[in-house]
């Protein structure tokens, strides 16, 4: 019983999703071809069978082909002074990547000398100390 309320609730469920994403695209598509048609005129070369644009339209178009123009050369400008900036910081971090590569070299080596200090100086100590039983034993 409860199998089947559930395929009930499930195919109730996808029936509306589908019925939900069809208004959407319709709706998208409305917006679309509002859009295209609203604004066809002006991507229109003008031709001599086609209206021109009049001179308010035209200097409309020009003022935003401008701005537009303005707009997307200083991103562009921009990105490309980000673009600059991380590649230096990405130089910089490779130098110092390699900087702390070697300082990490030096400090396994100063480790390694010191190991090798303290055993001769542990070693020492015990070859004196067998020496003083030695001679305290004699």
């Amino acid at each position: 019983m409860n199998g089947i309320r559930s395929e009930k609730i499930e195919s109730t469920e996808t029936e509306v999703a589908d019925s939900n994403f069809a208004a959407v695209s319709e709706v998208e598509a409305g917006i679309r071809d509002f859009v295209r048609n609203d604004i066809a005129y002006l991507r229109r070369p003008a031709a001599g069978s086609e209206p021109a644009l009049d001179s308010g339209a035209e200097a409309t178009v020009t003022n935003v082909n401008s701005l537009i123009q303005r707009v997307a050369g200083t991103s562009l400008a921009e990105i490309k002074n980000l673009i600059s900036e991380l590649e230096t910081l990405r130089d910089l971090l490779h130098a110092e990547g390699q900087r702390v590569q070697r300082e990490i070299s030096g400090y396994a080596q100063l480790s390694q000398a010191a190991m090798k200090s303290t055993r001769m100086i542990a070693d020492n100590v015990a070859q004196w100390k067998r020496a003083a039983d030695g001679l305290r034993n004699s």
